[in-house]
């Protein structure tokens, strides 16, 4: 029994040994790499908060060991080192020798007019040289300096960057949002309006009707013109809550004259411009209560006069008729081409359909940038 036990006692501390082995040669060290300061040039960061935000987005890759901002700061008081304009590589050389640092980081956040421009350098000590230098340009966005920051990183180092965040804050003229014109009324369609409407169903009928019988001698197809404000009040990621106010003209070729407004609410995508909307149209035309008889209809007055008062009467377009007020419900799809600053808007539309019919058309407008807010 004694020599079972002391085997038993070998066989796990050699087992011990070898996990413990193992163990050891699986852990890897990372490198080290510090970061002083980043110059800064025209933008509200000063070189040491520039210099933590590059140490927070390279801590996130996880690719190397980062010295801490509390370590770098008694490194610096322990050597009695001045840092002060040390961005260069023969200073960096010196200083990461000092520190004993396997790789320095340094670089520059400059504004140039209305652009922003990144220059990042990676400086290996053991090669005494620039390992990787990344220069980026982006739109003068003050408050996006850290998602700069990160993009320009992790573009040093090989990692994703999201597409729509990049031409957010590198794309002049991209649809805009929030991000890239945060003081402006973003992507504002607001100009004027001009297109066809085409009527289908009981009121295309009463249109090409003769004025004898209380038509219009109209085709079903009117040109219309007329102007859209809006008023954007939500604008998240890639997409923004508007509200349209659409007042227009139509029938002027027809010879009649039919003024008409739509109240749209609905959604647009800043990225590639295509929106949707729904909301009511009022319009103003003549009116008559009128009623079928004997192939034909007649308005109410004319029923009480021939003697048929029981027959069903219901509200319907009359030339001959009262000024009254028609309403439909409204249902519009459109899309944005940019040509320049210039915006081009192509909207489909249709009414939900009724008794009365419906109707389709389509509109076009144009409209600078950086027109209205």
């Amino acid at each position: 029994m004694k020599i079972s036990n002391h085997l038993t006692q070998v066989f796990l501390a050699t087992f011990l040994l070898l996990a413990m082995f193992g163990s050891a040669q699986t852990v890897k060290t990372k490198p080290t790499l510090t970061v002083l300061n980043i110059d800064t040039k025209g933008i509200p960061f000063d070189p040491s908060q520039m210099g933590n935000l590059a140490r927070i987005e390279l801590e996130k890759l996880d690719l190397y060991d980062v010295t801490d901002r509390y370590d770098v700061a008694y490194l610096i008081d322990k050597n009695k080192l001045n840092i002060t304009n040390c961005y260069g590589k023969m200073c960096l050389l010196e200083m990461g020798n000092i520190i004993k640092s396997d790789y320095m980081f340094t670089g520059s956040a400059e504004l140039y007019g209305e652009t922003i421009i990144f220059t990042f350098r990676l400086i290996n000590l053991k090669q005494a040289g620039v390992e990787k230098t990344t220069v980026m340009e982006f739109l003068n966005l003050p408050l996006e300096l850290q998602n700069m920051t990160g993009i320009v990183i992790r573009k040093m180092f090989d990692k994703p960057n999201d597409d729509a965040e990049l031409a957010r804050l590198t794309k002049k003229f991209n649809y805009e949002n929030s991000t890239n014109n945060p003081d402006k009324d973003l992507l504002n369609l607001q100009g004027p309006r001009f297109g066809y409407s085409f009527i289908f169903g009981e009121n295309a009928k009463i249109l090409k009707e003769g004025t004898e019988h209380g038509g219009f001698d109209a085709y079903p197809a009117m040109f219309q013109f007329g102007y859209q404000f809006e008023k954007q009040y939500l604008n998240e990621g890639n997409y923004q809550a508007l509200f349209e106010f659409i007042p227009m003209i139509s029938g002027i070729d027809q010879q009649m004259f039919i003024p008409s407004i739509a109240l749209l609410n609905g959604f647009r995508n800043t990225k590639n411009g295509w929106e949707v909307a729904i909301g009511p149209s009022f319009s103003i035309s003549q009116y008559s209560e009128m009623g079928f008889y004997n192939g034909k209809y007649y308005t109410k007055t004319d029923l009480n006069n021939m003697g048929q008062r029981e027959i069903e009467t219901k509200r319907r377009l009359n030339s001959k008729g009262d000024i009254g007020i028609g309403s439909a419900l409204v249902f519009g799809l459109g899309k944005t081409i940019k040509s320049g600053k210039m915006n081009i808007p192509i909207n489909f539309f249709f009414t939900i359909p009724t008794h009365d019919g419906f109707r389709l058309g389509v509109s076009v407008g144009y409209n600078s940038k950086n027109s209205g807010k």
